[in-house]
């Protein structure tokens, strides 16, 4: 059983245990769970255990189709007559409310799972990610009605890196090395399945070369992925100062030259996605933790989960 605080803000009625996040914090984290339902949305911390979501509600009404099951009779009531206060919450359907947050964690899974070749975490089969999906969204057609009933955009990509003959790097790279360094990335900068997630998956040195500042950046694609074969508009690019340049791509990896006299640490980032609020290296870390203790039989498996534990192969 838990204890929710149910209050009204600005139109909306928000429930929540205390300090659990929800969408309308102002920057939501990583381990943020998240599912779009009908009446609003709900959230759960990705590292806690607790079925009996937050929520925010836009539409008490509608939610009322669904929230006796995850909350309990005595929330349901508060949210229609419209009272305050906190209540003990505790699902009337146990099995729903189990379904709700495995569906928002599927989902959470699609879009956030830190694969990385550098730091050993096995990519997730998107087509069983998306079958358990569906078949959770079926399971939960009182909630989504059509809501979140479609898995974030995964970049795809059947064939390997080793059977694509492409020259990686710009040959002989003469000049003097001024400063180099290696780095991490924001994930919610760059949708999945692009980037390597590791904290080492981009590296850079400032050159000084002819007279002239030269910086040379390297990226670490995501396991599974040929950087050729991704959509132009989801290729990522990199920004130093006021300079922004798209970067190549090259056998396994994404690279760029730019000339710049600025010897500063590159940030990369996809045009038109994410939020100008980073993520923490801090957040990153406690994510890969999880998910090596999920590959590690942690937990109730996702399918995708089960089968990235059993191959390792790519490491």
């Amino acid at each position: 059983m838990a204890t929710v605080d149910v209050r009204r803000v600005d139109g909306l009625t928000v429930l929540a245990p205390v300090g659990a996040p929800t969408v309308l914090d102002p920057a939501p984290g990583v381990g943020v769970l998240v599912l779009e339902v009908s009446g609003g949305h709900l959230t759960w911390d990705l590292f806690g255990d607790s079925v009996v979501p937050a929520a925010v509600l836009d539409d008490p009404v509608a939610a009322q189709d669904w929230l006796w099951a995850l909350c309990g009779e005595a929330v349901a009531v508060a949210v229609a007559d419209g009272a305050d206060g906190p209540l003990d919450a505790e699902p009337a359907d146990p099995g729903q409310a189990e379904a709700a947050r495995r569906l928002a964690y599927a989902h959470w899974a699609a879009r956030w799972w830190p694969a990385s070749t550098l730091d050993g975490i096995a990519a997730l089969d998107p087509g069983l990610l998306d079958a358990e999906i569906a078949e959770l969204t079926a399971a939960c057609d009182a909630l989504v009605d059509g809501a979140d009933a479609v898995a974030a955009a995964v970049v795809e990509v059947t064939a390997r890196a080793e059977d694509y003959a492409l020259a990686a790097g710009d040959g002989v790279r003469a000049g003097m090395v001024l400063r180099r360094g290696s780095t991490g990335w924001a994930w919610h900068r760059c949708p999945p399945g692009v980037v390597d997630a590791s904290e080492q998956a981009l590296t850079w040195e400032s050159v000084r070369q002819g007279g002239s500042g030269v910086l040379r950046v390297d990226v670490v694609a995501a396991p599974r992925t040929v950087p050729v074969l991704v959509p132009a508009h989801l290729r990522p690019w990199v920004r130093v100062g006021e300079l922004r340049a798209p970067l190549d791509a090259a056998a396994d990896r994404w690279v760029a030259t730019l000339a710049t006299p600025e010897v500063a640490e590159p940030e990369l980032f996809v045009p038109g996605v994410g939020s100008a609020q980073p993520d923490s290296a801090a957040d990153r870390v406690r994510v890969r933790e999880f998910a090596r203790a999920r590959l590690s039989g942690a937990g109730s498996l996702l399918r995708a989960e089960s089968a990235a534990a059993a191959d390792d192969s790519d490491f």
